[in-house]
């Protein structure tokens, strides 16, 4: 009891930097669900007419949310389970295994990793242009995942690290192979990390802008995120903040209940070692 009556201090400045957020937040809810007089701030009724676009979208026989939100889990799982195959070995080869130019390689993943993405989008537009998968999913979800491929392997790297070399040894003096021991007794002992690189870069993919937006642009393939930017630059729909709101609580949804089943697993990632 005295040990989080001395936490207040500490709960208390958190609050109120999180209190613009909680705001925000609330006011999302509460104008996804209500209406309003014009020139007030209080809600005088409910409704779910701003819910609108999960099924007026249908009429013209298209997809309509429906196959943006599909595309958008295609991107984002994709992007998830490359990321997390490759980490997975890379980060395995980068513990265990020494090779040449080995150092040179950790660093460059520091370095890709704080690039800014930003600076390579004329580079990469000209590379998809050539490549053919300019304006293509595929395109962006290469783009992306090479993008995030940095991040995974070195987290990875920092959960092989923990793992003591003796249970992979005991392995190897019984007779296993090499792939044997990684698959059946160091996999289990990084799961935890496995886990978090496969949800934060889900999580990640899922929230991607920029990338669909500029190596994206047609409606074909749209994405959730570039679909809220498109209704909030259109001019019919830019005075129904109501239906931009609920368009973003559809959008959001999945990020949040994916966070509240799986927050202790992301809380996992900083747990790797340090270990060289």
């Amino acid at each position: 009891m005295k040990h989080n009556f001395r936490n207040w201090p500490v709960l208390l400045v958190l609050f109120i930097f999180s209190l613009p957020l909680l705001i925000m937040l609330t006011f999302l809810v509460v104008d996804t669900f209500t209406t309003k007089v014009p020139g007030t701030l209080v809600p005088n009724a409910f409704t779910l007419n701003h819910f609108r676009f999960l099924w007026t979208d249908l009429d013209d026989g298209s997809w309509g949310i429906y196959g943006v939100t599909l595309n958008t889990f295609i991107f984002a799982a994709s992007t998830a389970a490359i990321v997390t195959a490759i980490s997975v070995m890379a980060g395995y080869a980068l513990s265990r295994l020494s090779f040449p130019a080995r150092g040179f390689f950790l660093g460059s993943l520091i370095v890709l990793h704080a690039f800014p993405t930003v600076t390579l989008i004329i580079a990469i537009f000209l590379i998809l242009q050539i490549l053919g998968l300019y304006n293509t999913l595929i395109g962006v979800i290469i783009v992306k995942t090479a993008l995030e491929l940095p991040f995974g392997i070195w987290v990875m790297k920092g959960f092989y690290d923990t793992v003591p070399w003796e249970i992979e040894m005991a392995g190897v003096q019984d007779g296993a192979s090499r792939f044997t021991v990684w698959w059946k007794l160091i996999l289990p002992q990084v799961q935890p990390g496995l886990m978090a690189i496969l949800i934060f870069s889900f999580l990640s993919g899922w929230s991607e802008f920029v990338l669909p937006m500029v190596l994206n642009p047609g409606t074909e393939a749209q994405v959730l995120s570039t679909y809220l930017a498109t209704l909030l630059l259109d001019t019919n729909a830019n005075s129904d903040f109501n239906l931009i709101s609920a368009v973003g609580l559809f959008y959001a949804l999945p990020v949040v209940i994916i966070y509240l089943i799986f927050q202790n697993k992301l809380m996992n990632i900083y747990g790797g070692g340090t270990k060289g």
